[in-house]
């Protein structure tokens, strides 16, 4: 079978056969729709953005509620790769904690183009839906580090430096490219727009707001754009940036769902490893659970997306959804998993939750020290939602989520993901920031993972991150089983960039310090330490 628009048509019977859910609407009326009056564009089609928001889309369009799709824009390669040969359709395999494994071709994806280098044709076909009429959200999930704009030193970006000098005619950086397309749909009339950050980060949408907005002001500033376009970005009535908080848990192409989709006998699925080292395939396979919490901020109106699952109320709410998510209930768990698991040779996080040593420190992370401070959002339970992280999500054996996938970025992670809970010790008159036990201890792990050598001592290979040559050089001169002089770390432990806070300040710096004192003592040493702490 041929997961294509003609393959779909010809084999139905056997798809059906085969036990897949396909397309109940036309899809080329479908199509010629959205090209001509889109309202929902997405920035950065990977796998969340398949496994949810265009499968919120394909519900959306079975039932009758949307008669439009989804233009999706990514990496050349995934376009070329994987969206394209397929006709924009995605194999989405969800995978139950009850073993069951539910398979739905999504084809909600009307249109899949790239920013990348090379590809003007499709630059201007943005520049040409941005200043569209029916457009009326674009969305993104290019992870954390896709709005920064600065390098590990704190520098602009060669490329952010290019264009914020040469204005929004050919951009080159990723949000110059965005602050012009935003440009074009401001000269087209000044239309509204909703620009909606999906990305797992603290108040993403200021994140997203506060980047382009570099853009904008220096272009208005040197005249190389309309004076006009700054009041246009700066007004909520016209462009809006709305914070939300999103959770799916979706990782990388899986062999063994690989093998079952060809057992099925689709052709032609075989995961790719792009040129950054990241994992595709025309398949997604991903947890049964998904959350999508919006701040209703829609100036130009949106369609009724609630009846497809999200959650759209005020910011506050959102606020308190995303800390209670990202702080404390999910993410901080995760990162303790990946950074541990790394080191001690894991390679999937359902097998790290039967250590009962590791389940035991994300049970303390997540109940006792971040809980807590946790406030009670209203629209999700905290409790009940780490109840289900914990017993149900990450111990899910039919989700293979790695802890090297989880520890990319990690840098990037840390302040939000346990910053904010020390800031919320450190504001509470009844609390102190010496009940931390754990979260200091992650910290350590953290560092000692940065000396890619595993609990055996033997080498390994660190995930991506931005930091790596910043601060690999200043573990480089800790080894195993010699003493270390901890004052080395000073640079990396007052960096409230890294952490949130300066540890020192703080009052941690010196309970991390000795826990990686501890944890670089020799082979087994990291174990050892868990072993120490967390029981």
């Amino acid at each position: 079978m041929q997961l294509s628009e003609q393959g779909l048509r010809k084999e139905r019977a056997q798809w059906e056969a085969a036990g897949y859910q396909l397309p109940k609407y036309d899809h080329e009326a479908m199509v010629k729709e959205t090209r001509e009056n889109p309202f929902w564009l997405h920035f950065g089609a990977g796998n969340i953005f398949r496994a949810f928001q265009a499968n919120v889309v394909e519900k959306l369009l079975n039932d009758g509620t949307l008669d439009r799709g989804l233009i999706a824009v990514g990496g050349h390669e995934a376009m070329e790769k994987l969206f394209h040969p397929h006709d924009n359709y995605t194999v989405l395999v969800t995978l139950k904690a009850d073993g069951n494994v539910e398979k739905t071709i999504v084809g909600s994806i009307a249109e899949a183009l790239t920013m990348d280098a090379g590809y003007d044709s499709h630059f201007e076909r943005l520049k040409e839906i941005f200043a569209k009429d029916s457009l009326q959200m674009v969305s993104f999930t290019i992870t954390e580090k896709g709005y920064s704009l600065v390098d590990g030193e704190g520098n602009y970006t060669a490329a952010v430096c290019q264009d914020l000098e040469n204005g929004p005619e050919k951009p080159v950086s990723y949000m110059g490219k965005i602050a012009a397309f935003l440009y074009a749909r401001f000269l087209s009339g000044g239309k509204p727009i909703s620009m909606v950050s999906m990305d797992n980060c603290s108040h993403n949408g200021t994140k997203l707001h506060d980047a382009v907005s570099v853009y904008v002001k220096e272009w208005v500033k040197s005249g190389k754009a309309d004076a006009g376009f700054e009041q246009y970005i700066e007004d909520p009535n016209r462009v809006a940036f709305p914070w939300s908080m999103i959770d799916k848990i979706t990782p990388r192409p899986d062999d063994k769902v690989a093998a079952l989709l060809e057992k099925d006998g689709i052709d032609d699925l075989k995961p790719i490893i792009t040129e950054k080292k990241t994992y595709i395939a025309p398949f997604v396979n991903a947890e049964e659970c998904e959350y999508l919490v919006i701040e209703d901020s829609f100036p130009g109106g949106r369609p009724a997306l609630e009846k497809g699952g999200l959650i759209f109320t005020e910011r506050e709410t959102v606020d308190k959804v995303e800390k209670m998510k990202v702080c404390t209930c999910l993410n901080p768990l995760h990162t303790s998993l990946a950074v541990f698991g790394c080191i001690l040779g894991y390679d999937l996080i359902s097998a790290e939750m039967k250590d009962p040593v590791l389940k035991k420190m994300v049970e303390t992370i997540g109940y006792v020290e971040g809980l807590p401070v946790v406030v009670d959002p209203g629209v999700l339970n905290p409790r009940e939602f780490i109840d289900a992280v914990v017993n149900v999500r990450l111990p899910n054996p039919f989700m293979p989520d790695t802890p090297q996938r989880i520890a990319t970025d990690t840098s990037q992670k840390l302040p939000i993901r346990f910053g904010e809970t020390i800031k919320a010790y450190q504001a509470d008159p009844n609390r102190s920031v010496s009940e931390l036990k754990l979260i200091p201890l992650v910290y350590a792990g953290w560092l000692r993972y940065l000396m890619a050598v595993d609990d055996q001592g033997n080498h390994f290979e660190l995930s991506a991150d931005p930091l790596l040559d910043t601060v690999c050089p200043i573990l480089a001169e800790f080894h195993l089983g010699e003493e270390g002089d901890m004052e080395k770390l000073r640079p990396i432990l007052e960096n409230e960039a890294i952490f949130g806070v300066n540890l020192y300040e703080a009052g941690l710096a010196d309970t991390v310090c000795g826990y990686f004192k501890e944890m670089i003592q020799g082979p087994g040493a990291v174990r050892a330490a868990l072993e120490k702490y967390v029981k």
